[in-house]
């Protein structure tokens, strides 16, 4: 069993019903981020989510830029995630219930931005679901 397998277990266990119909998806890493380890992250336990719950998985947001948040403030990061991020399947997104999912939370710039994408493209609902919380 890998690390996103047991993560995304952890985070099945404790989520509400989500409607079968419900897309996961992920908050994308950066690029030179996803090329240096080889693997996105929060792509891995999304999928692997979405295989527990019986949902389908697509992804549903691109991320511009080579921008790295570690160690920014709120103000810096929400600044820096503007822009970063658009839609990736408009048609897909458009009426969807969608689970978004991500590997930390740090201070919610990247979930409210990525999350403002998806409203913006019509998404119906969003809902978030993050492994851990850095304090």
């Amino acid at each position: 069993m890998t690390a996103a397998d047991e993560i995304a277990e952890q985070i099945k266990a404790v989520l509400p019903y989500l409607p079968p119909e419900t897309i996961i998806t992920f908050v994308p890493t950066a690029t030179g981020r996803r090329r240096m380890r080889g693997y996105d992250q929060s792509e891995l336990i999304a999928k692997r989510l979405a295989k527990l719950l019986g949902c389908r998985f697509k992804p549903l947001l691109l991320r511009q830029g080579q921008t790295r948040q570690v160690g920014a403030s709120r103000t810096k990061r929400r600044d820096q995630i503007a822009g970063a991020l658009r839609p990736r399947a408009l048609a897909s997104i458009k009426g969807a219930s969608v689970l978004l999912v991500d590997d930390i939370v740090t201070t919610g710039a990247t979930l409210e931005a990525a999350a403002r994408v998806l409203k913006q493209a019509k998404a119906k609902r969003i809902t978030a679901a993050v492994f851990a919380q850095k304090l």
